[in-house]
């Protein structure tokens, strides 16, 4: 069964929908319409122990900045924009997984070794007038992922949304998914009925029936 991560969950109704999935995801960038203080992911967080593993997403991070976090809310897993040696320091200094994002745009991108990451997120290459890192909502060739040969564990994000994400699992190969703005009505806000709808498709590898 295809793993899913919600992303960019910064509403209680947005947490609640995304219960369904493998991993919520916090974004502790301020840039980001989703940004989230660590007090508010902790209150989100509290509404239902267990359940999906909780990722913190942050983009080039001091060691102050993710310790200032896990003071206030637990997380399972740190995803990262940053360079493959500030990913095993992470790894080393606070225990956690490190999930490193890797952007793409063409296939000698995709990396051949996962040095000390646990997980690989593969993405479209941010434009260059971009004011955060990450898919910005872009999808990619995902044919090119198919021939790929992952190092480890990974996850296919950009543009997905209910209505493609079961052809670009077909098309990827991809074991796992993450989403943010596909299941939006709003820049940075998340809709549960989208967030059902899209872990739906991705569960059953079916495409939802085209919007009249």
């Amino acid at each position: 069964m295809t793993g899913v991560k919600i992303c960019g969950v910064n509403s209680p109704a947005a947490f609640d929908a995304a219960l369904a999935a493998d991993w919520i995801g916090f974004v502790f960038f301020p840039r980001s319409p989703r940004f989230v203080r660590a007090a508010e992911a902790a209150a989100l967080s509290a509404r239902h122990v267990g359940g999906p593993k909780r990722v913190g997403l942050f983009v080039e991070p001091s060691d102050s900045e993710i310790e200032a976090v896990l003071a206030e809310v637990q997380l399972d897993i740190l995803q990262v924009y940053a360079r493959p040696g500030r990913v095993a320091a992470l790894a080393a200094r606070f225990g956690l997984p490190v999930w490193q994002a890797i952007p793409v745009q063409s296939a000698s991108d995709l990396p051949v070794s996962a040095g000390a990451a646990a997980a690989l997120l593969i993405e479209p290459r941010a434009p260059a007038d971009a004011t955060r890192p990450g898919g910005n909502g872009l999808t990619m060739d995902w044919t090119t992922l198919a021939v790929w040969h992952p190092p480890c564990p990974w996850l296919l994000a950009g543009g997905l949304r209910p209505d493609n994400v079961a052809r670009a699992i077909a098309e990827s190969g991809a074991t796992a998914v993450d989403v943010s703005s596909g299941v939006e009505d709003a820049p940075g806000r998340k809709s549960p009925a989208l967030i059902a709808a899209f872990i739906g498709a991705a569960r059953s590898g079916a495409a939802p029936p085209a919007r009249s």
